[in-house]
């Protein structure tokens, strides 16, 4: 039973930082279309700056701080600079966000180097023990963060005019357009937005796993996974459909064998874009149809 509830958490904290990098996805796709695959990479240049300005003496908030205007930056150049041309193409802007994660990886690896660099936690490493079982206290920051970042972003999307303005741009860019709707600034906002809340990901999860110059790319094929099992466009869908794909990955691990962990995630892509290609909430459907 003590095995079952060690397993159960560490899948939800696992589950966690997958559906933070998914919920980062959902910003881009609602207005643009695009799969940002790039996403994962926006949380490595977060953490790795965060983790640069420690060590130049920047206090910790200030340095956080830093780190996500720094990525919002870099968000916001890929989107005026690569995104903004083949906007009209959603195909080439998918490939164009890999080729940008390419990219990144290779800057990543001259400016910081390739060893995997620790980050120290927020609030202590002492761990808490919960009915038997034990969780780092920085992965109540990693939950913490993953809930405040699913509820604002369904808010934003669902209660503000910022909100509706993206969602007219999902449902027709043109139509949206004639209305006075400025689609390429609302692009823009939309990377801005992912940026940051990839530098957040990438920031409160370093702490528990080491970063390193790749490190976004397994975190964006996790991210991706999480928002086609909870459903592509919807927030909530991102962060539970995370949770569920953690939740497995972590029995499986404990009770089957950790080299059938990284199975978990592509046999759920397959089973899910085979049977329902619409995710378990299906937001999909109710934002752009």
């Amino acid at each position: 039973m003590t095995d079952a509830l060690q397993f159960l958490l560490s899948g939800i904290v696992v589950g966690s930082i997958y559906g933070l990098i998914g919920v980062g996805f959902t910003c881009i796709y609602n207005v643009t279309g695009i799969v940002n695959f790039a996403q994962g990479d926006f949380a490595m240049v977060g953490a790795m700056s965060a983790i640069t300005l420690l060590a130049f003496g920047v206090p910790l908030p200030l340095a956080v701080l830093l780190a996500v205007i720094a990525t919002c930056l870099v968000a916001a150049v890929i989107e005026r600079t690569a995104i903004r041309p083949v906007r009209s193409d959603v195909v080439r802007g998918i490939i164009v966000t890999i080729g940008i994660g390419v990219i990144l990886h290779g800057v990543a690896a001259l400016v910081w180097g390739t060893d995997a660099q620790p980050m120290p936690a927020f609030s202590g490493d002492a761990p808490l023990r919960i009915g038997g079982a034990t969780i780092a206290p920085q992965a109540l920051w990693v939950i913490g963060t993953a809930l405040a970042a699913m509820i604002a972003l369904e808010l934003l999307f669902r209660k503000t005019f910022l909100g509706q303005m993206f969602r007219a741009c999902a449902i027709n860019p043109f139509a949206a357009g004639l209305v006075g709707i400025r689609v390429g600034t609302m692009s823009l906002i939309s990377f801005i937005v992912s940026g940051a809340l990839g530098a957040i990901a990438g920031i409160v999860v370093a702490p528990i796993a080491l970063t390193q110059y790749d490190s976004g790319l397994q975190l964006g094929i996790k991210g991706f996974v999480a928002c086609i099992v909870g459903g592509f466009g919807g927030p909530i869908g991102a962060a539970l459909g995370g949770i569920l794909l953690g939740i497995l990955e972590a029995f499986a691990a404990g009770y089957v064998s950790s080299g059938y962990k990284n199975a978990i995630a592509f046999v759920l892509l397959l089973a899910f874009l085979l049977f329902r290609p619409g995710g378990l909430f299906g937001d999909m459907e109710k934002v752009r149809g």
